[in-house]
């Protein structure tokens, strides 16, 4: 039964990605199917109960790894500040691996003194962080296998994010957009195609030119040709970024078949964007340093959960409310462990 259940969420997936990958709910059929699948094959060379089993090793394992993953974030944390300085983005990792220590400290208060009122403000808000963490493994799942696939060529433009500038220079973070531009391009022309490079990003109170301005240079000093390139330097946000370029696209009289170059981190999100703003558009990324990319991942992730705020503030609230409901149902439950 867990195998037929995993084959066909995994058939699901396959047919929603067929129709459109860009999708955040992609991942979760993904990651479902490949959970019950797991499963099934744990199951089939384990002799015993395999409930009692499974319910063996998450007891084992899931604090072990909610541990592991604490201490990485801490420390990951630890490297941000002495990297990029004493930002909300550096201090992120570190809140998190903080957090994630809390329903340890609710555990050892739960113990100590028995009341079922802890027990039922633990289970609530373990409800809770499942339903998140689920949503992440699913978003980080899919982030991975998204980022993973191959280049489509065929595109009459390719749209290169911005990502700030030190002054009126390029940083490492935005160059390695650039170059990643500059191979699809360079991809596209080798198959008989000179599709528009547009360099996307405005002016910022910090910055001595506008990104695109900064972008194009770099590109041509690259061998791009310049009457391919084109500035769209009005935005400030990534959705700034798609609804100027569209109507950049538009004003030109060209087609907005579109490949959009970003971070790796920052593919998934572009892409939800992309499909929502109604864009036919494909992403790719560009690599990003490994330190870097815990907190960049982590703001995504919380960048996908406002975007979708409702939905998830409504799931939230009802999970948590579920235990309280079983205690005011359970009328004849005691107060205390002991009782």
């Amino acid at each position: 039964m867990l195998l037929v259940v995993g084959l066909v969420l995994l058939g699901v997936f396959l047919l929603r990605f067929r129709k459109d990958r860009r999708r955040l709910s992609n991942g979760v059929f993904l990651l479902l199917g490949l959970a019950f699948t797991g499963v099934w094959v744990i199951g089939s060379g384990v002799k015993g109960d395999l409930p009692v089993v499974l319910a063996g090793l998450l007891v084992v394992l899931s604090p072990l790894l909610v541990l592991v993953l604490a201490g990485l974030l801490i420390v990951n944390g630890g490297q941000m500040v002495r990297r990029e300085g004493l930002r909300l983005a550096s201090l992120l990792p570190l809140g998190l691996g903080v957090v994630l220590l809390v329903p340890y400290v609710l555990l050892a208060v739960v113990i100590f003194t028995g009341d079922i009122w802890f027990v039922v403000i633990l289970a609530s808000g373990t409800m809770a962080v499942s339903y998140i963490g689920f949503l992440f493994a699913s978003f980080l799942l899919y982030s991975l296998f998204y980022g993973a696939l191959p280049y489509r060529p065929g595109m009459d433009a390719i749209v290169v994010h911005g990502a700030g500038l030190d002054g009126d220079r390029v940083p490492p973070l935005l160059a390695s957009r650039l170059d990643r531009a500059v191979e699809v391009y360079r991809a596209e022309v080798a198959a008989g195609r000179r599709p528009l490079l547009i360099t996307s990003g405005g002016k910022g109170l910090d910055e001595a030119v506008s990104e695109a301005a900064a972008m194009a240079d770099y590109l041509v000093a690259r061998g791009v040709s310049a009457d391919r390139v084109v500035l769209e330097d009005r935005s400030t946000t990534t959705r700034e970024n798609l609804l100027y370029t569209k109507r950049l696209l538009g004003e030109r009289g060209e087609t907005t078949r579109m490949v959009l170059v970003t971070s790796n981190f920052h593919i998934l999100r572009t892409a939800i964007l992309a499909r929502r703003l109604g864009l036919d558009a494909e992403v790719t990324g560009a690599r990003t340093a490994f330190y870097y990319l815990p907190s960049a991942i982590l703001r995504e992730f919380a960048a996908i959960l406002v975007s979708y705020k409702w939905i998830n503030a409504i799931t939230c609230l009802a999970l948590t409310a579920l235990p309280v409901l079983a205690l005011v149902l359970t009328r004849d439950l005691p107060h205390h462990y002991g009782d």
